[in-house]
């Protein structure tokens, strides 16, 4: 099954690391038993590239785009990647596509940043047309969603939902907008320790890119937080509900919040509170801690935890 309900995958940041290294990555994680890798399409590595390399570099285990970003090609070379991704590799891949954000899309790429739903809408459009013309079988598909229209239209237009730094009450509000048979695949950034101002310390670092981006902390705003919470890094309350951390069994507890809340899968982003440095860590000066925290993704791998 692509996608078990109430499974857990992994978010990798591909950026930083070697063809050598990301496919020790993808063994680890399919050894450890996670569901999912997603990962997303930034500033270096093609999305579909990487994805194909992902999965000829192990055997089973799913691989989604988290997201492909719509502006880096066009929906007829989209289909065509996804197509044959699903032809080479049956049933081992997601195709998630969603607007960026603005900074990558005009100052990395020199486009014209429009409004998202228009934008998404119209891709989708140039998708369907695009069909009849390719041979080949879709994979599944899924949006980067966060407000209530793009997840309505994740419902309509897609298997489901990929909502990102969103905590367990978005789920729950997603999951009511979109309905009792689509997917909810959510992230859940986590960091073991139980030391607070460590874990905020490095949750600030690691989230500091969506503070300056307009979806993320419109999304906070819409499910509770108010201005202030933005302030200076984010405030206790806003880390604490983006960042699951604590003992293992906190970070669990969080986890099963989402299920409990709707989610059809959590994805686990790791913030190491003792890993490498900021420079070994930065795409683009930004310091996203995209270094798999081992010990975490072990200690959480669904092999080691029947449900």
């Amino acid at each position: 099954m692509i996608m078990p309900p109430k499974s857990l995958g992994v978010f990798l940041y591909p950026d930083n690391f070697s063809a050598l290294e990301l496919g020790d990555f993808a063994r680890r994680f399919e050894k450890l038993g996670y569901a999912s890798i997603w990962y997303p399409e930034a500033m270096f590595y093609e999305s579909f590239t990487v994805g194909g390399y992902l999965l000829s570099q192990t055997e089973r285990i799913v691989v989604a785009s988290g997201i492909a970003n719509i502006y880096a090609r066009d929906a007829m070379a989209t289909l065509a990647c996804s197509r044959g991704l699903q032809k080479f590799y049956p049933d081992r891949y997601i195709t998630g596509l969603g607007v960026s954000h603005k900074s990558l899309v005009e100052d990395l790429r020199g486009h014209t940043y429009r409004k998202p739903m228009a934008a998404m809408i119209e891709y989708l459009d140039n998708m369907d047309a695009c069909r009849p013309k390719l041979a080949g079988v879709d994979t599944p598909l899924v949006l980067a969603a966060l407000g209530p229209k793009m997840i309505q239209l994740a419902g309509e237009r897609s298997d489901g939902a990929h909502p990102f730094n969103s905590p367990p009450e978005h789920t729950r509000w997603a999951r009511e907008l979109i309905g009792p048979d689509k997917w909810i695949c959510t992230a859940q950034h986590v960091c073991l320790t139980t030391d607070p101002a460590l874990a905020r310390s490095v949750a600030r670092r690691a989230l500091e890119f969506y503070f300056a981006t307009p979806n993320h902390y419109r999304n906070w705003l819409r499910v509770g937080y108010d201005t202030s919470d933005l302030e200076n890094g984010g405030s206790n309350r806003l880390i604490d509900a983006l960042v699951a951390w604590g003992s293992e069994a906190q970070i669990r507890d969080r986890i099963q919040q989402h299920f409990d809340a709707g989610a059809t899968q959590v994805i686990i982003n790791t913030i190491s509170p003792d890993g490498p440095g900021a420079g070994e860590n930065a795409i683009d000066g930004h310091n996203f801690q995209s270094a798999p925290h081992w010990e975490t993704y072990e200690r959480l791998a669904p092999k080691q935890t029947p449900r």
